[in-house]
């Protein structure tokens, strides 16, 4: 059926508005904080007998664009006797999933008595049982650690909600009556977008739907073809490393290795680490997704639906980490490991594309779980935390400062809510100064929040990277800075084995936990930057004199002012060697 540019661009932007509803009423309603303030959720549309990805809001993790498509066609393979109203709930790794925390919900929609679509959604909860709170297990090894485990199940039936698979939800997590007022956020948000694409269907009739969408996967295809065909063709590998699995401290590498074949790309993974211990290993879905993602970033005004990924083909990298099977635990994949796989794709192609790539990103969510009882009011409570970091620098120039992950948009929660509704007080919340990579166009800052408990005790988890080696720089920019966890408890200070990952730390109230966030890598050579610009640097305190000197070549007198015959002698070394590395502050 032809349609024309404004009935395809209306139905386009219909499709979008419903999800993008979907997401809002998810937001306002939701309970806990990493949903309503953190945005770590993500609602979208499918097609009704592949489950592929038709429309996802514009407010939605990048990362559950390819697992939620993925976590539909499990449901698919599995469902029988669908009625209006049945919800399925699943969040096993293992069947198109990431960590057990993102649960997701997934509906059949149907249109005048006929299935004509599915609509899903993820959302983040702050706990699902296993041996820590929040879930983040630096130290499991084996999923069953790490939480409750859901195949698709009808938690809905009907419109009803089924008490008994809900008791049985309730009765293995932390927190169990705060979690209702999730559920009843996520149903309530497909229940938004069953009304919202009935009107559209109302308003424009199936067929005409059907076929803009098919038509706008299609359009999506050509352009992501397009793209490819401005790579150079040949085969572009590239790398990027885990610090560790959080039980073996050795780092784990992802080999990426990018083919352009005519108008598609190839990417294979053969030659990264085996399957790991800790739970730093990666589902297929999350692996496949992270690619998605990471060629999204490269080419961000294509538009999304499952026409983007046809020309991206994946070669399974069985036998790695990056193909994690049961029951390799699994809670790094979504929030670390993604961006490790990013970042290799990232690495790879800046040696295709360099004027169109750019230096790695912070690429840690830094998860960080504290869980205890609060004295004052007699609650438990599970508390966690999302922090940014460094961008890397670009063609078009510096990295920003404290940006989302990678994967996602999901940022920090406003500490003035987590004071309010946990027993802590953030004694710092300020930039990571120095943490940028040096460059011509230099990385973005992370973050330094210290976090005080107040009162009774608590245990403390995180599952953070980028704890040995920063953000890699590109074109010659070096290094981001490295994420740093330090913990006062008992009046003295810890530092983790692994670095930023560790579970289980005891803390009683006055304790602290500091952490530092990467920047972002350097883009092109530091030698080149322009002395003014390192100069407004040191003014704003981002850099100090002596980092100036020996990142950038650039001599700063006493009087702030770019002392210009010493920084000639300086960047007149000729041998970069006599310029000393970077040393992360």
């Amino acid at each position: 059926m032809p349609l024309d540019p404004i009935t395809l661009a209306v139905i386009q932007n219909g499709l979008q508005q419903v999800c993008n509803e979907m997401d809002l009423a998810f937001v306002r309603s939701a309970f806990s904080p990493v949903i309503s303030e953190a945005l770590d959720r993500s609602d979208g549309i499918y097609h009704r007998d592949t489950g592929e990805l038709i429309a996802q809001g514009d407010l939605g993790l990048p990362v559950f664009v390819g697992t939620m498509q993925f976590s539909t066609q499990a449901v698919i393979e599995r469902a029988r006797d669908l009625q209006p109203g049945d919800i399925f709930i699943l969040n096993d790794p293992y069947l198109g999933g990431t960590h057990l925390m993102d649960v997701k919900f997934v509906m059949p929609f149907f249109h005048r008595g006929r299935l004509w679509c599915w609509l899903a959604n993820t959302g983040h909860w702050p706990d699902t049982g296993g041996m820590v709170p929040g879930g983040f297990s630096a130290n499991a090894t084996e999923v069953e650690q790490e939480g409750l485990r859901l195949p698709p199940v009808k938690l809905f039936k009907r419109g009803e909600l089924d008490p008994e698979i809900l008791s049985i939800i309730l009765s293995n997590i932390r927190l169990a009556d705060q979690r209702i007022g999730d559920i009843q956020a996520q149903a309530a948000a497909l229940a938004i977008g069953e009304r919202r694409l009935e009107a559209l269907l109302d308003r424009y009739g199936a067929d005409t739907v059907d076929a803009a969408i098919a038509e706008l996967k299609s359009r999506a295809a050509r352009r992501m073809r397009a793209k490819i065909a401005t790579i150079p063709e040949g085969t572009w590998h590239g790398e990027a490393f885990v610090d560790s699995d959080g039980v073996d401290d050795v780092p784990l590498r992802i080999a990426m290795a990018i083919t352009r074949v005519g108008d598609h790309l190839r990417f294979d993974m053969t030659g990264s680490s085996p399957p790991c211990k800790g739970p730093m290993n990666s589902v297929i879905a999350t692996t496949r997704s992270s690619i998605y993602l990471a060629v999204k970033h490269v080419f961000p005004d294509v538009p999304i639906n499952a026409g983007t990924f046809e020309p991206l083909k994946i070669v399974d990298p069985h036998d790695t980490f990056l193909y994690a099977k049961y029951p390799r635990p699994v809670s790094g994949c979504a929030a670390e490991v993604s961006q490790r796989i990013a970042e290799a794709v990232f690495d790879a192609l800046a040696n295709a594309i360099p004027d169109r790539l750019f230096a790695a990103p912070a690429g840690t969510s830094g998860n960080f779980a504290l869980g205890g009882l609060d004295p004052e009011r007699n609650r438990p409570y599970v508390m966690y935390v999302i922090s940014g970091g460094g961008y890397g620098g670009s063609p078009a120039g510096d990295g920003i400062s404290n940006g989302c992950s990678t994967i996602g948009i999901s940022k920090t929660t406003p500490i003035e809510v987590m004071e309010q509704r946990y027993p802590v007080l953030f004694e710092r919340y300020a930039l990571h100064e120095g943490s940028g990579g040096a460059g011509e166009h230099r990385g973005g800052f992370g973050v330094t929040y210290a976090v005080r408990l107040l009162r009774g005790e608590a245990r403390a988890s995180m599952v953070m990277d980028h704890g040995r080696v920063g953000p890699q720089g590109a074109l010659g920019g070096d290094d981001g800075g490295v994420n740093r966890v330090r913990v006062h408890a008992h009046g003295a200070d810890y530092v983790p084995p692994h670095l930023s990952k560790d579970q289980d730390i005891p803390l009683h109230a006055g304790d602290t936990v500091t952490v530092h966030t990467p920047g972002g890598g350097g883009y092109g050579d530091p030698l080149t930057r322009a002395p003014a610009a390192v100069a407004s640097d040191v003014a704003k305190g981002y850099y100090t004199v002596a980092q100036a000197a020996s990142r950038f070549g650039v001599a700063i007198g006493p009087d702030g002012a770019v002392d210009t015959a010493a920084t000639a002698r300086l960047r007149g070394i000729g041998n970069r060697d006599r310029i000393a590395p970077p040393s992360h502050p």
